[in-house]
């Protein structure tokens, strides 16, 4: 009888869980999902009861054939992919696979790849979950049926290659509401007043004005801002009164998948997919000097900031230890979740504590090490006692005006001293050579934060807000001196855009999507080409719009973010058994395939006739309708044939069209080679070209270059049977290449300038100039397998 089998659905694991399990299991790995939907075809029975047709994913007989050769004659087998729902998928289909008379299957949930954590899971084996398999089942099955008949739709009346998402198409329609929204935006004008005071003793210190007979104040324009003005210049500024208050701040709970990816984005500019990937790593094992790969963090998708009693008690050892005993807490701290969280494992945490960031750091590579001290300062700090501030806050009187000042001193740093001692930034530098990264105002509108409270320390930052302002020692009723009363003008800001952190932050709100599918929604928006990434803010383009708007028009409760998380809602609701697949289904269904048929026949095609416009021809007064072709969207006259007019065009920052002066120079330059007619020269989206003008019946082009003298080079051409010459030329858009003067007889082209050089390695008959910054101009051969290179 052959050894039980372990199944894993990561081959990285099968490394790290043989380290613990020595020779008493097999280990193999699934290497993700082994059976899916087929590709080319919806595969869901739709009048029955939406059963779904799995296949085996092609490319994986070798997998599923390993995976049999490893269960062999065994009749026991652990399910151990990942610990959510679509690793219980892959765990139903490997037991399809490896199904066999009197084997059994049981589900091991690996929260933790150490000793501890693979030894418990061994040790608590369970039935595999059928609740948590049937959600995924209709996850799945909801995709398909949205993903596979809303995007012909798009294919026949858009352009091909295009895709509809449940959850994508939810995440353009906020981008792109976000987006008119700061189109529609008119910014306002205020000002601010800001004095510069003296007391009997030094430094000089700034209060900002903030009420009028106590009632707080809004400076509209300039004229009110200069009578304010004139009355504070004869005015006597004296101390109000004086407010300290002393406040505890608590730590932040550990990290949940959101809050580690917008951390991580804003903190270490890496991508939401850049940090789940290291966070995979971090997971999966790393290699730290204790005979094999070990796993350094707790699984990293998970919406529940429970941690372990006994993590949390390793955490107080520790900080007891570094820090001393006023530092760590009587008990440990537990954090609530909030409501609707599936809690099926702990917050993202390390798996000791003792293995901190400096004592890892050698294992470590660069994103690895600074995803983990994130991480590790994150759950530490959250069991460490709260921080003792005294805030002040001064008034100060000048009239019936009232000006503010205010500031914080650190009465106890309790956990923020964790954020300035171990294990800190300068370690870090001190290994990687990194400077701090600068978070620039690169939004084009201005990166105002979704949050003004510190991710890493919990400390507020009122935005604004000068620091460490130090101020003389004042006292109520004491005169002060006005050096200088500076009026400042300012305009309201539109709404940000999103940057990847905000977004995410926003779908969690809005309870779209979940945290094992964050990261790939915003890498999905993008690689469909609906929005770009501009200076890490995001940016719908012309075709995100057309799309979007096209299926609010067509399917408004599918792109409603209401809806989408209440459906959410019922898939965790299958997960936990109190509702059955087929009710959501069916509730789904009815209404979206009236609404499917109604847009078969109704929806708008931008391909034929385009989306209408308020902008006329400006060769025949009709109307101009925006459409998209091959090379993408373009403005046409709605009178074609007989007005031929279009153009490309651009939009300026509120949204309006602006078409781009379009080049015809009705000069004839040659004739028609394939209808004798004139042809002129004519401006496209690659720039210029000749044009028959006998299109459309003769749509024949050519490129403005054809006509020019090809340049001679004296070198023969390199194919064999071909006796013809190199020669310069120009490609249809103007850039320069080489090829045979026999051509089309013969094919020979290269980019790079052939040099009459003979290969003294390979006997090439000539080689070809290349240049780059780090080795300047060389000569290369162009043989395949030939390295030889010289410097010019």
């Amino acid at each position: 009888m052959s050894k039980p089998l372990l199944i894993v659905e990561s081959p990285t694991k099968v490394k790290t869980l043989k380290k613990y399990l020595g020779n008493d299991y097999n280990v193999a790995a699934t290497a993700g999902h082994i059976k899916d939907l087929p590709q080319k075809e919806l595969g869901i029975d739709i009048e029955n009861n939406f059963k779904a047709e799995y296949l085996n994913i092609k490319g994986k007989s070798k997998v599923i054939q390993e995976l049999k050769s490893a269960a062999g004659d065994t009749d026991t087998i652990y399910l151990a992919p990942d610990p959510d729902r679509e690793g219980e998928a892959i765990a139903f289909h490997a037991a399809e696979i490896l199904k066999k008379k009197g084997r059994q299957f049981y589900r091991v949930l690996i929260h933790e790849l150490t000793k501890k954590g693979i030894t418990e899971a061994l040790k608590n084996p369970m039935q595999p979950n059928s609740d948590r398999y049937e959600a995924q089942q209709t996850r799945r099955t909801l995709d398909r049926l949205v993903g596979y008949q809303i995007s012909p739709l798009l294919w026949r009346r858009v352009q091909g290659s295009l895709s509809a998402g449940r959850v994508q198409s939810v995440a353009v329609k906020i981008i792109c509401d976000r987006e008119r929204q700061i189109r529609a935006f008119n910014p306002e004008e205020y000002w601010t007043i800001t004095a510069d005071l003296l007391a009997d003793t030094p430094p000089v210190f700034s209060a900002a004005i903030s009420k009028y007979k106590g009632k707080k104040i809004s400076i509209p324009n300039e004229k009110k801002t200069s009578q304010i003005i004139s009355h504070l210049e004869s005015a006597t500024f004296i101390v109000d009164t004086i407010n300290i208050k002393t406040l505890q701040r608590s730590p932040l709970p550990p990290f949940i998948t959101s809050k580690l990816q917008q951390e991580a984005i804003n903190r270490l500019k890496f991508s939401a997919k850049k940090t789940m990937a290291v966070a995979q790593q971090l997971y999966e094992g790393i290699e730290i000097g204790t005979g094999g790969p070990e796993g350094l963090i707790t699984y990293m998708r998970t919406d529940s900031t429970r941690i372990a009693a006994e993590a949390a008690h390793e955490a107080l050892t520790l900080i007891g230890e570094k820090f001393g005993p006023e530092y760590a807490m009587e008990r440990p701290r537990f954090f609530k979740n909030k409501n609707k969280v599936q809690d099926a494992h702990e917050a993202i945490r390390p798996t000791s504590v003792f293995n901190t960031p400096g004592k890892v750091q050698p294992y470590l590579n660069q994103e690895q090490f600074r995803l983990y001290d994130l991480i590790w300062k994150r759950f530490v700090a959250s069991q460490m006692a709260a921080a003792v501030i005294d805030q002040k806050t001064i008034s100060i009187k000048a009239g019936e005006y009232t000006f503010t000042v205010g500031g914080n001193t650190v009465q106890f740093q309790g956990f923020m001293a964790l954020y300035s001692v171990v294990d800190s930034k300068s370690d870090m530098e001190s290994k990687f050579g990194e400077k701090e990264e600068k978070d620039d105002d690169e939004s084009g509108i201005d990166s105002q934060s979704s949050e003004t409270k510190d991710q890493g320390t919990g400390i507020d930052k009122k935005p604004g807000e000068k620091e460490k302002q130090i101020l003389p020692e004042l006292k109520e009723g004491m005169k002060l001196y006005a050096e200088k009363i500076t009026p400042m003008q300012h305009f309201t800001k539109p709404p940000p855009r999103f940057s990847e952190a905000s977004l995410v932050k926003e779908l969690e709100e809005n309870g779209i999507g979940r945290p094992s599918t964050y990261a790939t929604i915003l890498s999905t928006i993008r690689d469909k080409g609906y929005v770009d990434l501009v200076k890490r803010y995001f940016v719908p383009n012309e075709l995100g719009f057309i799309v979007n708007d096209l299926l609010v028009g067509s399917f408004p409760e599918i792109l409603d973010a209401t809806f989408t998380a209440e459906m959410e809602n019922n898939l965790d609701n299958i997960e936990n058994g109190t509702r059955k697949s087929i009710e959501v289904l069916n509730e789904f269904y009815a209404p979206f395939k009236e609404r499917l048929s109604h847009a078969t026949e109704n929806m708008l095609s931008v391909k034929g006739v385009g989306i209408p416009t308020e902008l006329k021809c400006p060769l025949c007064t009709k109307t101009l309708n925006i459409k998209i072709g091959k090379n993408g969207h373009f403005i046409a006259c709605t009178g074609y044939p007989e007005c031929t007019f279009s153009s490309n065009y651009t939009r300026d920052d509120k949204g309006n069209i602006e078409i781009n002066e379009t080049k015809v120079d009705l000069s004839p330059v040659k004739d028609c080679d394939k209808c004798g007619k004139t042809m002129v020269k004519k401006e496209g989206r690659y720039g210029e070209f000749l044009a028959c003008t006998g299109y459309p019946e003769c749509k024949h082009t050519e490129s403005l270059y054809a006509a020019e003298p090809l340049k001679s080079t004296d070198i023969s051409c390199p194919l064999p049977e071909c006796n013809g010459m190199i020669v310069g030329k120009k490609s249809r858009r103007g850039k320069d290449f080489y090829g045979c003067d026999r051509y089309p007889e013969c094919s020979f082209a290269s980019w790079d300038k052939p040099v009459n050089k003979k290969c003294p390695e390979c006997g090439s008959t000539y080689l070809v100039e290349k240049e780059t910054k780090k080795e300047g101009l060389t000569l290369s051969c162009p043989a395949k397998g030939c390295n030889y290179k010289e410097r010019v």
